[in-house]
């Protein structure tokens, strides 16, 4: 037998006593006020005899009444000997005195009758209190939108919108033209399916991945795919929705989205347009330590360095200006990762087109790969416009299907602009325009190594083109020798050779290409070093610049007198020779020119096919240097 312990007294309870609460008095004095009430209606039950106004009457003519209360609805009286039930009082209903004196005339019981005005004494009470309560809700509702006082007193709530893992309907099949760029992204979603498998060997997932490349490339459709592949909880939100003008806010939205991206684990946070929340600090001559972008910024830092990577939460971000993000967040253990996702080459095009091609009738002349050669530099984003336009002017001309002529003209009208039939053009201008664009075809004909032409137009475009000549590349390039840019130079100047050679003048016509041909000749000399004057020194070094911005933007100059004016000096010599070996090529294809520009005013447009004569005759002609080649 196990010994017994001896019993001991429970404890003390150790429950503090209860607080006198005031919801505890407003409950005693509700209940005292309606036992008074329940009084009150016994004894008036009790003691208290309704009669008609006719008995209390007769109660007054024979003395039986020993007091009266007059009010403004009722008399009350006292007996001065109770009546058969015990009771001692009556009361009764006032009637009006001059009425009551002509119907005790009468032998007729009469009573008064008090009107009953609970409905409408209700309804004055409670409809002005309906009305007050709608108004102030739907003053509640709008003070709680974002620009009222709920939206004062809810600005720290994350405005990331969540995709949960069924919304997100993208997959990687969806996405083209950037095969690298989603094979980086597939270890990824292989992480968020199965993290352990990637702890096993002890590694670990980048934090960040960083999506960079130029606006239109698909950088939002690959975080989209990523997390339809994963199958997990979408987190989305631009850099712009974390700053608002109460300060503090950002860094609170910072950390409420981080705290619901833990809570849905495992998920993905995409951050689009990161460069609006990750500037570099200290920038401007009005940053300070205070400025409301560092503090969230700050917060964003802090919570990349202080989040687990094993509880399945990958952070995605997208920017087309990286180079103006801070250091900060570039550095490993933030945005490990950084994926470039650039314009597609001409494979990557062909591919994007038949993602979308899915969706519109084609005819049977559809050709993707040559439409894919004639948009060199076309982002994901343009070539998705450009089949839209093309299925927009087959549905105008009413035909059953688009065709490879649609997309000729799509392209047209991305590239060169709307054709303009109201600007209507004299005969001498529409003269000088046709031999200004033969002379560009007939030099790019005779050069070799240039694009082949596409296409040749008189009709004017856009806002101030009067022509224009479209060539074809027939690949992919991203290099260029110094031939090749000296026969660019040459084609862009055949224009003005052409004018010059058959009109006796030139015109403004030429003012876009001498522009082209003037930056194609100073990038020669200041940044390539292909000018034997000049020597090959870099005169001109490219700050980092914005991905969209053209080729040579943010150049730093600081050059002495004597070497920009011999850089000057070469540059000119380039022009030169290239005007020159333009006006020597046409002097030798006079006729063709005379021919081509003849057979341009005629048509208005010239197809390849219609320059394939032309072409075949420049080019048996051979080619004609001019001096100092």
């Amino acid at each position: 037998m196990t010994p017994t312990q001896p019993s001991t007294p429970p404890p003390p309870s150790s429950k503090a006593p209860q607080e006198w609460k005031p919801a505890n008095l407003w409950l005693l004095m509700f209940a005292l006020v309606a036992l008074f009430w329940m009084r009150d209606l016994w004894v008036t039950s009790t003691q208290v005899q309704p009669i008609p106004y006719s008995e209390f009457l007769q109660h007054l003519k024979e003395g039986r009444l020993e007091s009266i209360a007059v009010g403004s609805q009722f008399i009350e009286g006292k007996l001065k000997a109770p009546a058969t039930d015990g009771r001692t009082r009556i009361v009764t209903t006032r009637v009006a005195p001059e009425l009551a004196r002509d119907l005790a005339a009468y032998d007729v019981r009469f009573e008064g009758v008090v009107e009953n005005t609970l409905l409408r004494d209700l309804l004055s009470w409670v409809v002005p209190a309906l009305l007050l309560l709608a108004v102030w809700h739907l003053m509640g509702r709008r003070m709680a939108g974002p620009g009222g006082l709920g939206g004062l007193l809810s600005v720290g709530k994350s405005r990331a919108k969540l995709h949960s893992e069924t919304d997100v309907k993208v997959s990687f099949d969806d996405v083209a033209g950037v095969d690298e760029a989603k094979a980086e992204l597939r270890e990824s979603v292989d992480f968020l399916k199965n993290p352990k498998a990637y702890g096993r060997l002890g590694a670990h997932m980048p934090k960040g991945v960083l999506l960079v490349g130029p606006p239109g490339t698909g950088k939002t459709l690959l975080a989209r795919a990523m997390a339809g592949e994963a199958g997990v909880p979408f987190f989305s939100i631009t850099g712009s929705e974390f700053v608002e003008m109460f300060v503090g806010v950002g860094a609170a939205r910072v950390r409420d989205l981080f705290e619901q991206a833990r809570a849905a684990a495992p998920c993905i946070i995409f951050i689009d347009e990161l460069d609006a929340l990750g500037r570099a600090r200290g920038i401007g001559p009005l940053s300070g330590g205070h400025d409301e972008k560092e503090q969230t910024l700050n917060q964003l830092l802090a919570e990349m360095d202080g989040f687990d990577v094993s509880a399945g939460v990958v952070i995605l971000a997208a920017t087309n200006r990286p180079e103006i993000l801070d250091p900060a967040l570039l550095r490993a253990g933030r945005f490990d990762r950084q994926v470039l996702v650039d314009r597609p080459d001409r494979k990557g095009r062909a591919d994007v087109l038949r993602v979308h091609l899915k969706k519109v009738t084609l005819g049977a002349d559809i050709d993707v790969d040559a439409v894919a050669a004639l948009t060199p530099g076309f982002a994901g984003a343009d070539l998705a416009n450009l089949v839209n336009e093309a299925a927009l002017l087959a549905t105008r001309r009413g035909a059953e299907a688009v065709a490879m002529a649609d997309f000729t003209a799509a392209i047209e009208r991305i590239v060169a602009g709307l054709e303009r039939h109201q600007r209507v053009l004299g005969d001498k201008e529409r003269r000088t325009v046709a031999v200004h664009e033969m002379g560009h075809a007939l030099v790019a004909m005779t050069l070799p190594g240039t694009d082949p032409v596409h296409k040749i137009s008189i009709i004017p475009r856009g806002i101030g083109a009067l022509g224009y000549t479209m060539q074809r590349p027939s690949e992919d390039r991203y290099l260029a020798s110094r031939s090749e840019l000296r026969n660019r130079l040459a084609v862009l100047l055949g224009g003005r050779a052409a004018e010059a050679l058959v009109l006796d003048e030139v015109s403004t016509g030429a003012a876009d290409d001498l522009v082209k041909a003037s930056d194609i000749a100073h990038d020669m000399v200041a940044r390539y070093g292909m000018s034997p004057e000049v020597g090959q020194v870099v005169y001109e070094r490219v700050q980092p610049r914005f991905l969209d911005l053209p080729e040579g933007a943010g150049l730093e100059r600081g050059l002495s007198e004597d070497t920009a004016r011999r850089i000057d000096a070469a540059v000119r010599a380039l022009v030169d020779e290239a005007f020159a070996r333009a006006t020597a090529i046409l002097t030798e294809r006079r006729a063709l020119l005379d021919e081509g520009a003849a057979k341009l005013l005629a048509q208005e447009t010239l197809s390849e096919a219609d320059l394939l004569p032309l072409a075949a005759a420049a080019q048996r002609m051979g080619v004609a240097d001019g001096p100092g080649v």
